[in-house]
């Protein structure tokens, strides 16, 4: 059955529904965890350990959720996140201590691991195949805002309603908005449900070419945890980077401010300029711009914070994209939804240790903990040098 051709309304139903998902869950804790720990006599600091369980459930439960979206198609499974997601938000908006607060985020967990970015690039797969690069380049620029929307909706309804009417704000937007929009997904899908490398195997035995199809999902599983850990350790501390290569405050945060709309702009290029090309090309790219910015940073200081943020910002947001198009290039549609569960769940694991660990690299080594992630970042480039583009392709 051919692919049907991807609409824009689809594209900015799926992209909102996205953007609820992201602002609800992952950007949540930077506006309620203060105010949440004081109401629960608490700390931040528990407040965030619960938060990094929830990103290890949602790892452990990517592969199943993607298969289960290869057998059956992802607009029922985007459906249960909406309601799961809701769920949680209730059994925290309802913590009066530890048991339901902890019950809520293990279940935001869950919702997280079958409705974030790689549920629905496994959804786009399915309905559209190879074709899905462009529909997932959109729903990327669009949920690409749900920082610059969420953090502040979150605190808008913190300071009307306290942190559990936010919480269950942010569930009726699930329940009234998200769901009724991934409702207006496509059903049909044409992928079919064995990863790529079994089906080459079942159908003429060629073991060395499964075993190098698993080699690649190797490399890709590092690639994207890398880009997991660096993208959550800059969010997570890059004002206090900044400062300790000799920037103001308020500079650093004017810097800061550059990576949301440079995520935008690399997206924007992926979608026009570097449409044609593969996306393992844009992906190569993409990592040198981290290390790129940090040579930059380290060479002029101060002044060359914005010039990091830019060229950081734009790496991860045509990263971001590559997560989706990367395996769909390389692996086809069949199997997908497996495949992109199994390649994003260690950088999903990675991404909860990152705060901590580049948090006491900066204590010890200040401004050069950059090397810490550069050198990451250039690993990432090696690997995806190590994988070889198909024979005569530039665009898959």
């Amino acid at each position: 059955m051919a692919a049907p051709r991807s609409t824009p309304a689809t594209v900015l139903a799926l992209g909102t529904a996205q953007t609820v998902a992201w602002a609800s869950s992952y950007y949540l804790p930077a506006v309620l965890a203060t105010p949440m720990a004081h109401d629960l006599s608490t700390s931040p600091v528990e407040i965030f350990a619960a938060f990094s369980a929830a990103l290890v459930v949602s790892a452990v439960i990517g592969p199943w959720g993607g298969a289960v979206i290869d057998r059956r198609g992802g607009r029922g499974v985007l459906i249960g996140s909406n309601l799961i997601f809701a769920a949680g938000l209730a059994c925290l908006a309802l913590a009066q201590g530890t048991v339901l607060l902890w019950t809520g985020w293990l279940a935001m967990g869950l919702g997280m691991g079958i409705g974030l970015y790689e549920a629905a690039f496994a959804a786009l797969a399915c309905i559209y195949g190879r074709e899905a690069r462009s529909p997932i380049t959109g729903i990327t620029l669009i949920a690409g805002f749900a920082s610059t929307i969420g953090w502040p909706l979150s605190a808008l309804m913190e300071a009307q309603i306290g942190w559990r009417g936010a919480c269950l704000g942010w569930a009726g937007l699930h329940l009234f908005l998200a769901l009724p929009l991934n409702c207006l997904l496509p059903s049909g899908h044409i992928a079919v449900s064995a990863p790529a490398a079994a089906v080459k195997t079942g159908q003429d035995g060629d073991r060395a070419e499964a075993r190098k199809s698993r080699w690649v999902m190797v490399l890709l599983a590092l690639v994207f945890a890398i880009t997991w850990f660096n993208s959550t350790a800059m969010a997570a501390h890059l004002p206090r980077l900044l400062e300790a290569a000799g920037a103001t405050t308020a500079v650093a945060v004017a810097a800061g401010a550059l990576i949301g709309p440079a995520q935008v702009a690399a997206r924007l290029a992926e979608f026009t300029l570097m449409r044609q090309l593969h996306p393992l090309i844009s992906a190569r790219l993409a990592t040198l711009t981290h290390p790129l910015g940090a040579g930059v940073l380290l060479a002029l200081g101060a002044p060359g914070a914005y010039a990091f943020a830019f060229l950081h910002g734009a790496g991860n947001g045509v990263l971001t994209i590559a997560k989706g198009t990367l395996p769909l290039a390389l692996f086809g549609p069949a199997g997908y939804g497996l495949t992109q569960g199994l390649v994003g769940g260690p950088g999903r694991a990675l991404q909860a240790a990152a705060p901590l660990l580049f948090g006491l690299a900066l204590d010890r080594w200040g401004v050069q903990a950059i090397w810490l992630t550069s050198g990451l970042a250039f690993v990432a480039f090696l690997m995806l040098l190590a994988i070889r583009l198909p024979k005569g392709e530039v665009h898959p």
